[in-house]
């Protein structure tokens, strides 16, 4: 069973920085892209930065220059610094990613996994 721990959220001041950790754990072959979201109350859940299997990332425009997404392969980690933090981050982040399990005997597939959530909270 697959599963997406995510850890390190908390309340920190403006201007502050957190350090976002999701670590994939089970029987895994291997992991494509991996991905943070946020969700603020009342609103639609937001990409906030992705990173592909080589390591390639991206971005959204509102976290750029301030956000970096990083991941660990051998860990099967995927990592999210936030730093000049502001009262606008405050959300739900949720770790996700394609993650290829066994599948039968022979056989794998590429699936779909959330985290459970982590709130992060900036205040002014």
């Amino acid at each position: 069973q697959v599963q997406l721990v995510e850890s390190g959220g908390g309340l920190v001041q403006a201007g502050g920085s957190l350090r976002l950790s999701c670590a994939a754990s089970g029987t895994i072959f291997g992991i494509n892209a991996m991905r943070w979201y946020r969700q603020a109350p009342g609103k639609q859940r937001d990409l906030v930065a992705a990173v592909t299997g080589g390591g390639s990332t991206n971005y959204a425009d509102s976290v750029k220059g301030r956000f970096t997404i990083s991941r660990d392969n051998a860990k099967n980690t995927v990592y999210l610094q936030m730093n000049s933090l502001k009262p606008e981050d405050t959300a739900v982040y949720y770790c996700n990613a394609n993650i290829r399990e066994p599948y039968g005997s022979t056989s794998y597939r590429t699936s779909n996994y959330w985290g459970q959530g982590t709130q992060v909270t900036v205040s002014s």
